[in-house]
């Protein structure tokens, strides 16, 4: 089964870049497909003017890209430090690893604070950042995160996208699919629309917000665009 038809589209480098469209459109695959989970039958996956088509998750880890799929990823029963940890076993160095982690650990105190306890302690929000931090250990370059509000209250999406926006500040491209879209626009800095597997249109995120066949997707509605515009 062909899922992505003329999916194709760039990331801008230090941007958030967020990917929105309706429900089966393509954007959870798409991630999956970037990041060496699924395999493609034409086109390829292009980093920093390479080919990484094919390569497995850990080859791209090292190669500077992490992805955070949608819903809770941590190990519950092992400790903050633990769960950080486990990011880095492309290191291959002890001393590398555990400097690392310190190094996340001081981007999030929240999470130093709870280093020894059970991941399962902390709150929804705390457990998303701890995703982010331990995704953070292998420095990449471009950050795929699915989804990151789900089960979220506003509060804390309000957390993790400050999150996001440092990271940008630092650096850092992030590639975002995210349901509340109207909020997701609003900080990023270019946008996607996938629909039925195609890319649809592509623009600022302030151009997509402001365009009225987005702002049907946004009550529910297909859109409807003309190929060839």
């Amino acid at each position: 089964m062909t899922i992505l038809n003329g999916c194709s589209f760039d990331v801008a480098r230090a941007a958030i870049t967020t990917v929105i469209g309706p429900n089966g459109a393509g954007k959870s695959t798409t991630f999956k497909a970037i990041f060496g989970l699924l395999p493609l039958r034409a086109g390829c996956v292009m980093l920093d003017g390479q080919d990484v088509t094919g390569l497995t998750p850990l080859q791209l880890i090292a190669r500077g890209l992490c992805y955070i799929p949608q819903g809770r990823n941590i190990f519950p029963e092992l400790s903050v430090r633990e769960n950080i940890e486990l990011g880095g076993v492309a290191l291959g160095r002890a001393a590398a690893m555990r400097a690392r982690v310190d190094e996340a650990l001081d981007r999030f105190p929240v999470l130093r604070q709870k280093a020894h306890a059970q991941a399962s302690t902390l709150s929804g929000g705390q457990q998303k950042l701890l995703e982010i931090s331990r995704g953070l250990i292998g420095r990449p370059r471009l950050m795929l995160i699915d989804e990151p509000s789900i089960g979220l209250s506003p509060l804390l999406v309000q957390e993790v996208f400050a999150t996001l926006q440092d990271l940008r500040e630092d650096g850092m491209s992030v590639l975002m699919v995210e349901q509340n879209a109207r909020s997701a626009l609003e900080m990023s800095d270019r946008a996607i629309v996938l629909e039925g597997g195609r890319t649809r249109l592509v623009g600022t995120a302030r151009d997509i917000l402001a365009d009225p066949r987005v702002a049907r997707l946004f009550l529910g509605a297909e859109i409807e665009l003309d190929d060839t515009r």
